[in-house]
């Protein structure tokens, strides 16, 4: 079955955060514990990343987004995303088309690094990561609890092309 990646609208809402809260309800996507209200959602992500992935009658199968990782102008070039994909669009190449966009997108806009972190436990968005060429930069112990668990997490990121090409000590 075919299915297309497009711009997110608020017309997405409701599916983009069912299939946000579906990924927090399986306890190894995020520290979240319930999905935020569409403005809270909206209100740090850039509009210009946010796509979705729709089934020809407009199911929405999963999504992906980004956020600044600071307000200073030397990480102009660098964005954190989450990519959430709903059970049922599983194993169809939806999470690795909603990337596969992300990197367009952010190579057109000069971004230089698309960094996430992921929980250990979640092996499927980790391999899926490193087939669209992230790298593991590390893993952060016990960095933030979980209903009262510690949990590790796993930062990942990948380089555009050139990016630090005038520095042989970049990546």
């Amino acid at each position: 079955m075919t299915f297309s990646v497009r711009a997110m609208t608020p017309e997405d809402a409701g599916p983009v955060l069912a299939i946000y809260q579906l990924g927090i309800d399986e306890g190894d996507a995020t520290f979240e514990t319930t999905a935020p209200t569409w403005a809270e959602f909206t209100e740090s992500r850039l509009p210009e990343f946010s796509q979705v992935a729709v089934d020809p009658d407009g199911t929405v199968l999963g999504w992906i987004a980004a956020t600044r990782v600071s307000s200073r102008a030397c990480y102009a070039g660098v964005i954190e995303h989450s990519v959430y994909v709903h059970p049922d669009g599983r194993g169809r190449g939806v999470g690795r088309r909603l990337l596969d966009r992300l990197i367009e997108l952010a190579d057109e806009a000069g971004v230089w690094t698309i960094q996430s972190s992921i929980f250990p436990e979640n092996q499927a968005s980790l391999a899926l990561h490193a087939a669209v060429g992230f790298r593991v930069v590390g893993t952060r112990i016990k960095i933030a609890q979980q209903h009262g668990r510690w949990r590790d997490t796993v930062l990942i990121e990948r380089r555009s092309p050139g990016a630090g090409e005038d520095d042989p000590a970049v990546l």
